[in-house]
C-alpha cells in the first residue's frame, strides 16, 4: 500500500511539473483576476478601429496583442467577428519576404504577430504564413551580416545572435526576447540555431563572471542590461537604461563601467534562457534567479534610478509573469526568507491599478506606456499568465 501511495504521489508531482505551477492561486485571487480580465477585454472590445486594428501607428503589433489576449482570456472565441477583423488586419500587413509589418519595426511587429497567428494556425494557408514569418525573423537575427563599419558579424562580434528595432543599427535584449517569444509561441524547436544564437547575445548582456566580453563593465549581480552596443557607431560599448547618464560619457569617448542591471531586462533574459531550455543549474540561470530573489517587487521596475522607477512598469509586469510562469514555481523565497506567491502578488498589483473603464495606462509614459491599448494588453498578458 505504501509503495502504491508513493507511486501515485510521484505521478501527481510529475503531472504538476509538466502542467506548470503546482498549486496555483487561491480562489479569491482567481475570482479577482478573472473579473479584472473580463473588464480589460471589454475595454479592448470598445476601442477597436473600423479596419480591425488597435493603435496601428507603429504597425500591427498592438492589434496582434489584443487578438492574443482576447482569445487567451477564454471569453472570446477564435471566430468572433472582432477577432476575425483583427486577424484580417494582421494578414493585410504580411509581406512577400514573410515579414508582418507596416514598413517599420520589422522584428518587433513580426514576432508579436506570430504569437497571434499561431492561435489560428489551423486556418487555410496559416501554417505557411507562420513558417515564412519564422524564417523572416531568423534572417533578421545578426549572424554573418556586415555591421556599419563593414565588419562581419561572427560569433565574437557583440551583435551576434541579437535582434533589434532597426533604427539604431544594433540589436538589444528587448527585441531579442520578443523575437524568441514569437518563435517559441509558434512552435519552433528550442534547439533551432536561432535560439542558440540568441542565448549567445543574451549572455553578453548579463552581469556574471562568465560573461566573456563585459564582465568588467556590468555589475556582477546576475541581472541584465539592455544591449551590448549603444548604436551602430559605438559597437561593443554596452548600454543599460538604468544608467542613462553614461551614454553621453560613452559618446564622448570616456570609459563606461558599473552598468546597473534592472527588472524588465532581467526577467526577459531569464525567460529566454528557459525557452531555450538551459539547464536549471546552469550558472547563468542560477545567477538570474538569484537577482530575482534579491530584487523581488511589484511596486517599481527594480534597478532603475528613483526618478525613472515607474518607467516600463507594465512591460516589466508582462515579462515578470511570463518568466515565472515558464519557471513553473509557485513561490519566490526572497533574501529575508519570506515566501512570496508571485501570482497572487501580481494580481493584487494589477487589479489595484486598473482604471474604471477597464484599461491600464502608465503616467510614466516612456516606451509608449501612455497608450492604453498597449498597456492594457501588457496587463492582460500578465494576468492570464498568473491564472494558468
Amino acid at each position: 500500500m505504501r509503495n502504491t501511495i508513493l507511486a501515485s504521489l510521484s505521478i501527481f508531482i510529475l503531472m504538476m511539473s509538466l502542467t506548470g505551477r503546482a498549486y496555483g492561486i487561491d480562489a479569491d485571487h482567481n475570482a479577482q483576476a478573472q473579473a479584472s480580465i473580463a473588464r480589460g477585454v471589454a475595454y479592448l472590445r470598445s476601442t477597436q478601429n473600423q479596419d480591425g486594428s488597435w493603435s496601428p501607428k507603429h504597425g500591427p503589433a498592438v492589434t496582434a496583442m489584443a487578438v492574443t489576449v482576447m482569445i487567451d482570456s477564454g471569453l472570446v472565441s477564435r471566430d468572433d467577428p472582432q477577432v476575425e477583423k483583427g486577424i484580417a488586419y494582421i494578414l493585410a500587413n504580411v509581406r512577400e519576404d514573410g515579414g508582418i509589418h507596416s514598413g517599420i519595426l520589422a522584428n518587433y511587429n513580426t514576432a508579436i504577430c506570430l504569437s497571434a497567428l499561431n492561435l489560428v494556425r489551423d486556418r487555410p494557408g496559416m501554417r505557411e504564413t507562420i513558417k515564412n514569418a519564422q524564417d523572416f525573423l531568423r534572417g533578421l537575427q545578426w549572424d554573418g551580416q556586415a555591421d556599419a563599419q563593414g565588419k562581419r558579424v561572427d560569433e565574437s562580434h557583440p551583435f551576434f545572435g541579437g535582434a533589434g528595432y532597426g533604427q539604431h543599427g544594433r540589436p538589444d535584449l528587448s527585441n531579442t526576447q520578443i523575437m524568441l517569444q514569437g518563435l517559441y509561441d509558434s512552435g519552433l524547436d528550442c534547439k533551432d540555431p536561432a535560439f542558440l544564437r540568441a542565448v549567445a547575445f543574451i549572455s553578453r548582456c548579463q552581469g556574471i563572471k562568465s560573461n566573456n566580453r563585459f564582465a568588467d563593465v556590468i555589475e556582477q549581480d546576475g541581472g541584465f542590461i539592455y544591449s551590448t552596443s549603444i548604436n551602430k557607431d559605438l559597437v561593443g560599448v554596452p548600454e543599460s537604461k538604468a544608467n542613462p547618464d553614461l551614454i553621453d560619457e560613452a559618446k564622448a569617448g570616456r570609459p563606461v563601467s558599473g552598468l546597473r542591471t534592472y527588472g524588465s531586462m532581467t526577467y526577459a533574459g531569464f525567460k529566454s534562457y528557459l525557452y531555450a531550455q538551459l539547464d536549471r543549474d546552469d550558472p547563468r540561470v542560477v545567477a538570474a534567479l538569484k537577482w530575482i530573489k534579491n530584487n523581488y517587487t511589484l511596486e517599481v521596475n527594480p534597478g532603475l534610478p528613483k526618478s525613472m522607477k515607474l518607467q516600463g512598469l507594465y512591460y516589466y509586469y508582462m515579462t515578470f509573469a511570463r518568466a515565472l510562469d515558464a519557471y513553473g514555481q509557485t513561490t519566490i523565497r526572497t533574501g529575508d526568507g519570506v515566501e512570496h506567491d508571485w501570482a497572487n502578488d501580481l494580481i493584487d498589483a494589477l487589479t489595484s491599478r486598473q482604471r474604471k473603464d477597464g484599461s491600464w495606462t502608465n503616467d510614466a509614459d516612456r516606451w509608449m506606456e501612455d497608450d492604453a491599448n498597449l498597456v492594457t494588453c501588457y496587463a492582460l498578458i500578465a494576468l492570464e499568465a498568473a491564472v494558468k
